[in-house]
């Protein structure tokens, strides 16, 4: 059974970095995807970022791109998201997902999901 836990969490003032971590268990594949996607309160998911673990290619939204990094530690099975130059509009409750294979831009095509770690920025 896969479990997805992310940490991490918590509140910055704007301009301030975070760290959140995804630490899997169970088998998903043999490569795979792991997402960030984000969502905040009366607004669509949106997806943040992925990374292919096979091979280590990233995808980022283009909101986040030169601020935010995502990485993996394979050894640990974790997935992270470095958050810098934090904005208010990065607010958002923050969830990892994760599927078999390639990646997908769509949060649908993710079969396994985290229980969301919550991320205030404050102006």
């Amino acid at each position: 059974q896969v479990q997805l836990v992310e940490s991490g969490g918590g509140s910055v003032q704007a301009g301030g970095s975070l760290r959140l971590s995804c630490a899997a268990s169970g088998y998903i594949g043999s490569s795979n995807c792991m997402g960030w996607f984000r969502q905040a309160p009366g607004k669509e998911r949106e997806g943040v970022a992925r990374i292919y673990t096979g091979g280590g290619s990233t995808y980022y939204a283009d909101s986040v791109k030169g601020r935010f990094t995502i990485s993996q530690n394979n050894a640990k099975n974790t997935v992270y998201l470095q958050m810098n130059s934090l904005k208010p509009e990065d607010t958002a409750m923050y969830y990892c997902a994760a599927r078999g294979g390639g990646c997908s831009r769509r949060g649908a095509d993710f079969g396994y999901w985290g229980q969301g770690t919550q991320v205030t920025v404050s102006s």
